[in-house]
């Protein structure tokens, strides 16, 4: 998948997370393209409850790159977005530690170019406790 192609899954995935967010009650504001870390902002109405969201789109039911250090990682939470660009996406929806605590991490020393990588496999995220699970940002409020 080129570049370009890439960009717009990640921007339909943030946007339809935006926009799920936003029914809720929340107000979204979007961040900089490809900045580190947080996609989104939510705030509630008072700006009492303020967080940052990582939002990941994919294609298909796919591992999610996570980089190289679990360190890098700010979001407060992360949506995956499967089937970003379809009708019908699913979202998956989890705080930081949960993504930490899924993560895989690879042997740099079977790896072609010696730098690890870490990222959550599908099983892993693909959960009924994850899937569509909107519900858990109305216990923020």
């Amino acid at each position: 998948m080129d570049v370009k192609s890439s960009q717009v899954i990640g921007n339909a995935a943030s946007h339809y997370t935006a926009w799920q967010l936003s029914r809720r009650g929340w107000n979204v504001m979007p961040t900089s393209t490809n900045a580190k870390g947080s996609d989104l902002f939510c705030a509630n109405d008072a700006e009492t409850i303020i967080f940052g969201v990582q939002s990941k789109g994919l294609t298909k039911r796919d591992p999610v790159g996570l980089g190289a250090s679990l360190a890098n990682l700010r979001s407060d939470w992360w949506i995956i977005t499967i089937r970003a660009k379809t009708d019908a996406p699913t979202c998956f929806i989890m705080r930081l530690q949960e993504v930490k605590d899924l993560a895989h991490h690879s042997n740099p020393l079977n790896s072609r170019t010696g730098a690890a990588s870490i990222w959550p496999q599908p099983s892993a995220y693909d959960q009924p406790q994850f899937r569509e699970a909107w519900h858990r940002f109305e216990t923020l409020t």
